[in-house]
């Protein structure tokens, strides 16, 4: 079996709700990564074999298969396919490993992986809504799903809420973890740590979720999401705008290419889990995928598991062991937003940029995922 390599990984900046890019059309904020990731690599466009990107609203301006009008809008070759993934808040790490697995089985040796969001166009939720609209229900609505799961309530923010209560989580917790993250991201800012990753779009430059000017007075004072809840906007992850990319590549494209990787793909992993609690999933895919690298916890350089609230990271914390300092370095999802089928790629981006720039070995990246599942990768530096 071949080897994967990331060869290189760009990304726009992370765009605040009703910010920057909120008036960009999704299908051009992807072509906005696909065009800077053939440019700043000098690769034949025509040479690709596949584009796979995850988006999970599809609806609307994000319809059409936007794998497709993402590479057509960036005025790339018309021979070159592409799919769109949904795998909800892991929908561009599935892409990447979908990218891997196909060059890895030597059906493809030059493969773009990606994704994109655009939440102000589209909101959370979107597509359900039509579906209550029309009066198809909700997702965990039907017949069949009572018969297993009852009627209660199935949402990510009562399984944040379940995960908090399970582990002990208070209040003041996830405000001191999630004040931790904007000071790592502003940090990361200040010391130019994204300039590899992230390609200006559209006049944007940097992200702009960090919030200088938060404190745990102001997290003190916001309403919880729920009555009696523990969540806030605070410690949730925010919502955005953006788009990342990927090249992978087998070794023959590597060579015939003149390429120079940042990482291999080391070890990949899908789980699923408890739907209820929903997001626990980035424990049991841990385990996974170290079992299957033969890695220890301990032998991880750098870790990304996306903040899709504090709890998910902080129960994982708790669980596995991992080391705080070496988890969301540069801030996450809670200070840098979560567009939400664009966010696996950029913690990958994030991820191989920054092993090469500190000299780790090895990356993991991990996220929960809606439903109850996530996704695992172990990649390392080259």
């Amino acid at each position: 079996m071949t080897e994967a390599f990331i060869v290189d990984a760009v990304r726009t900046p992370v765009g605040r709700r009703k910010g920057a890019l909120s008036g960009v059309h999704p299908a051009d904020l992807g072509a906005h990564v696909l065009r800077a990731l053939v440019d700043r690599n000098g690769i034949d466009p025509g040479a690709v074999d596949d584009v796979y990107f995850g988006c999970v609203s599809q609806i609307g301006a994000q319809t059409g298969n936007i794998a497709r009008t993402s590479w057509l809008a960036g005025g790339l070759p018309q021979h070159v396919p592409g799919t769109t993934i949904d795998r909800q808040c892991g929908s561009s790490q599935q892409a990447v490993h979908f990218a891997a697995q196909a060059v890895m089985s030597g059906s493809a040796d030059l493969v773009v992986a990606g994704g994109v969001e655009a939440m102000s166009l589209v909101p959370i939720g979107s597509p359900a809504v039509l579906g209550e609209r029309e009066g198809m229900g909700t997702p965990y609505g039907g017949e069949g799903w009572r018969g297993h799961f009852g009627d209660q309530e199935i949402s990510q923010f009562r399984g944040a809420e379940l995960i908090a209560e399970k582990w002990g989580i208070s209040r003041q917790d996830m405000e001191r973890y999630a004040l931790a993250s904007h000071q790592r991201a502003l940090a990361a800012q200040a010391g130019g740590v994204f300039a590899d990753e992230i390609v200006p779009a559209f006049g944007l430059e940097t992200d702009e979720g960090p919030r200088a000017d938060t404190s745990l007075e102001k997290m003190a004072g916001l309403k919880p999401l729920s009555v009696g809840g523990r969540l806030t906007a605070a410690v949730s992850s925010q919502i955005s705008d953006g788009a990342a990319a990927l090249l992978v590549a087998s070794e023959a494209a590597v060579r015939r290419f003149g390429l120079v990787p940042l990482a291999r793909v080391h070890t990949m992993a899908v789980v699923g889990s408890d739907p209820v609690l929903m997001l626990t999933g980035p424990i049991p895919a841990t385990e996974k995928v170290l079992d299957r690298s033969g890695l220890t916890l301990g032998r991880i350089d750098l870790v990304e598991i996306n903040e899709a609230f504090a709890p998910v990271v902080q129960a994982w914390l708790a669980e596995t062991g991992a080391d705080p300092e070496r988890t969301n370095a540069f801030g996450g999802a809670i200070a840098l937003g979560h567009p939400l089928g664009a966010t696996g790629a950029r913690l990958m981006t994030t991820l191989v940029h920054q092993l090469r720039r500190t000299g780790g070995r090895y990356g993991l990246q991990t996220m929960c995922e809606g439903g109850g599942m996530a996704n695992a990768t172990v990649v390392e530096r080259v």
